[in-house]
């Protein structure tokens, strides 16, 4: 390894960290904004019980809420205490996970557009598809 090229290389991953940092701010900020104007209890007046718009409706609330997955479990368990099925309970922690709209800018920046838009479309296809399967199998068990 030479330490020249290490060199050259260390400078130019902070230069484009440097770069990137006020995005990568911005977006938690935008997350942050997002979690606190919308309250729990707005979730559970968007899910009619409908089997087939229940998972979109999850997905599509997922993709916008973002978040970590930890805090999207205890959210899980709350949607369920409150009479949310389980199909659209389990589309909204997947797509809240692996769908994000609010950090899209910052990934199409980072990655390239068309890249982000599509690990987008498909985390958010997956996630309603996942979720049916998820359900399925578990009314076998």
């Amino acid at each position: 390894m030479d330490l020249k090229n290490t060199k050259k290389a260390l400078f130019g991953t902070v230069r484009n960290f440097k770069q990137i940092l006020p995005i990568i701010l911005g977006v938690i900020m935008l997350v942050s904004l997002f979690l606190v104007l919308i309250p729990n209890s707005f979730y559970t007046t968007i899910f009619t019980g409908n089997k087939i718009v229940d998972p979109l409706m999850g997905a599509t609330v997922g993709s916008i809420s973002s978040g970590n997955p930890l805090i999207s479990y205890i959210l899980g368990g709350e949607l369920l205490d409150q009479g949310v099925s389980l199909i659209a309970v389990t589309a909204f922690i997947l797509s809240w996970v692996t769908v994000g709209i609010i950090q899209l800018p910052a990934e199409s920046l980072m990655l390239g557009r068309r890249f982000a838009l599509t690990r987008n479309v498909i985390s958010f296809i997956s996630s309603i598809i996942v979720a049916f399967l998820t359900v399925f199998t578990l009314s076998l068990i």
